[in-house]
Parts: structure tokens; C-alpha cells; sequence
């Protein structure tokens, strides 16, 4: 057996009714707290009140994707108030932005110095604050990988602020939190937890238990995110809930694929909600990394096994790509990607450190292809 290392958050919490514990917990890490919210998340009127029940509060609001301005903007707050804790409460780009903030605000230089592809990509030179990460959807599995997505305009790219150190302290995960999700956000974000039990099941660098995770979670994902498209079950969030953090356990600790080699570029040139554009690329791409495994290989035996399952909830993969459609996920062309792009956009993508975990090195006319399909 190839040998692995697995990690994650420091402590998980996973059930309806855990935010209401959320104080108790946090009252142990520090008088000083830093709350980053989402503007939509009503709970967080009550949990600032809760906590200035037993210390200071820095609450600051976050929006859309996290860009290296806005994080810069909120560390000039946020340094002089110098937290002993930051807790991150709403969508995967919250958590994201709460995990830099988390990762600067003791940090000695800018944050260049630690970003990867457009920065120098260094470890951290001081250890980040404690952070309690509470995801409001139930997609990029963000409150428990060890990195935070940033888009630097300048760049027009999204990139890594990537260290060990920066799993959460605590992951609490609520399946009640996600129950205001509109339809189009349940839509992209459990395409994109979806995607993320998918990739790191079928790509090179998967071990058993990542494994053991994502085989159990890919049926699940596939029918609670009908049922909530479909029925409207909101018993199926916490179906959904799970499959999202068992997705960011895996990717962190096996890795990604093609999909979000191409999702990190195409994001960060054209500001796309990432769960959308995951959604348009995951059939193209399976189908690519099929025709191009071995027959006899673990690879192939690995997307077909996928492929059943998704067959299994939806008739096959065209229906699935047709039903998402219905569901009103738009193709990457309405998503701000032009034909006379591809081919810049397919070598970018193969640079990508997702990429490099794809189950098979797919030449670029194939990637080229994907962006064709999709």
C-alpha cells in the first residue's frame, strides 16, 4: 500500500441544533473574538450578542468572492483590534476569507509572500489565529481543507494561501443553517460538493480513506441534491451537509482533478460563481478522463463505478447534464467564456496545482474539447 498522511479540522461538530452551542465553545479561546458573516446569515445578529456577553467583538461582513483588496481592507481593521479568535460564518467564500484573515493577521509580511502561482507561495512565518469555521450552504466543504481560495484581480486569477496550520480549530456544521439557500445556490453548491466527492475519488492520488469517505458520499450527494431541487425535502440537507465537509476532508487530503484545474482559472478571469462552473465541467470531464484510462485500469474501474452511480439516481450522465440544466445552470459560454479562449484557458489549467492529482495527464487538445462540451 502507497503510504498517506490524513488531516483535518482540530474538532468537528455535525448536527441540526450544534450552532446553539456555539458560545460555550468559543468562550474558551479568547476575550477578543473576530466575526466574519455573510450579510444574509440573520443568526449572526444573536451570535455577537452572545458573545459580547463575555468579551470584545470585531464583527465585520463579507461579500462575494474573497480578493486580495477586500481581505487587505479588513486586515487594516482587524490587526489594531488584535483577536485571540476568529469565527468565519457563512458560505464557502466567508470561510475562505476568514481563513486568510486568520493566516494575516499575525503574519509579518503581505500576503503576497504566501500566495501561491502569483506570490512567492512560502509557509506562514507565524501561526495563524484559532478559527471556528460555519458553512451556511453546503458546497465547497471549505470548513475543512487547509487553504483559502483568494481572486487577485490583478492577475485575474484565484489562487491558494495554502499551510497545514490553517485547518479550523473547530468545524461546526449545522444542516439548519443551509435551510434559506435560494434554488440556484443549492444548485451550484451541491454541484460543486458533488465534484469534490467525485475528483478525489477517482484521482491519482487517492487513499483508503478518502476512499471510504467519497464512496459513501457520492450516492448520497446525488440524492439529496434531487430531492432538494426536486421535492424541496429539507430533511435532505443534512445528506447534503455531510456530503460537502466529507468532500473538503477529501480534497485536502487526496486531492482534486481536471474540473477544478479548469474551475481556479476560469473563476478568477471571469468572477463565476465557482459551484456553476464546476457544475458545467463535471460530465465533460468525466467522460474525457474515461475515453483516456487504460480499459484494464483501477482509473477507468473508478469513473465507471461513477458513472453508475450517477446513472442510478438520473437514467444516465446526459440526463443528469439535461436535468441541471433544467434546474438552470447555465453552460460556460453564458458564464463569461468565449470559444477563442479555450485554448489559453486549457494550458492555464494543466499549470494548475488541481490539476496535477487528474487520474490521467490529458493532452490538450482533449482539455481544449471539455471547454468545447461544456
Amino acid at each position: 500500500m502507497t503510504p498517506f498522511a490524513f488531516a483535518t479540522a482540530s474538532t468537528i461538530r455535525f448536527g441540526r441544533g450544534a450552532f446553539r452551542d456555539l458560545p460555550g465553545h468559543a468562550a474558551g479561546q479568547g476575550k477578543r473574538v473576530l466575526l466574519l458573516r455573510s450579510a444574509s446569515v440573520g443568526q449572526a445578529e444573536d451570535l455577537a450578542c452572545a458573545l459580547r456577553k463575555t468579551g470584545a467583538v470585531l464583527e465585520l461582513t463579507a461579500r462575494g468572492e474573497p480578493d486580495l483588496p477586500a481581505i487587505e481592507a479588513n486586515l487594516a481593521l482587524a490587526r489594531p483590534f488584535a483577536p485571540d479568535l476568529v469565527i468565519a460564518l457563512g458560505g464557502g467564500a466567508v470561510i475562505d476569507h476568514g481563513k486568510a484573515l486568520a493566516a494575516l493577521i499575525p503574519a509579518p509580511h503581505g500576503a503576497l509572500r504566501y500566495l501561491e502561482v502569483v506570490g512567492e507561495g512560502q509557509p506562514l512565518d507565524a501561526p495563524p489565529l484559532p478559527l471556528i469555521a460555519i458553512p451556511t450552504t453546503a458546497g465547497t466543504g471549505a470548513e475543512a481543507t487547509r487553504n483559502a481560495v483568494i481572486q487577485v484581480p490583478q492577475a485575474r486569477r484565484k489562487v491558494s494561501l495554502r499551510d497545514p496550520r490553517l485547518y479550523p480549530t473547530l468545524a461546526l456544521v449545522d444542516p439548519e443553517l443551509c435551510l434559506s439557500c435560494p434554488k440556484p445556490v443549492i444548485l451550484a453548491s451541491g454541484l460543486d460538493a458533488i465534484t469534490q466527492v467525485i475528483e478525489p475519488f477517482i484521482c491519482a492520488c487517492a487513499n483508503p480513506l478518502t476512499d471510504a469517505l467519497c464512496r459513501e458520499a457520492i450516492p448520497r450527494g446525488l440524492s439529496a441534491l434531487r430531492r432538494l431541487m426536486d421535492q424541496g425535502d429539507t430533511g435532505a440537507w443534512d445528506d447534503m451537509a455531510l456530503t460537502s465537509l466529507c468532500g473538503g476532508i477529501a480534497l485536502a487530503n487526496a486531492g482534486l482533478g481536471a474540473v477544478h484545474g479548469f474551475a481556479g482559472v476560469i473563476g478568477g478571469q471571469t468572477g463565476a460563481a465557482h459551484g456553476a462552473i464546476c457544475g458545467a465541467l463535471l460530465a465533460p470531464v468525466l467522460l474525457a478522463n474515461q475515453r483516456a484510462t487504460a480499459p484494464d485500469s483501477p482509473a477507468r474501474a473508478r469513473i465507471t463505478w461513477v458513472l453508475d452511480q450517477i446513472s442510478a439516481e438520473y437514467g444516465s450522465l446526459t440526463e443528469f447534464r439535461d436535468w441541471s440544466a433544467g434546474h438552470g445552470l447555465p453552460r460556460l459560454a453564458a458564464l463569461g467564456v468565449a470559444p477563442e479562449d479555450h485554448a489559453a484557458l486549457a494550458q492555464e489549467a494543466r499549470l494548475s496545482s488541481s490539476y496535477k492529482a487528474n487520474p490521467v495527464d490529458l493532452p490538450l487538445s482533449d482539455l481544449i474539447g471539455i471547454l468545447q462540451s461544456a
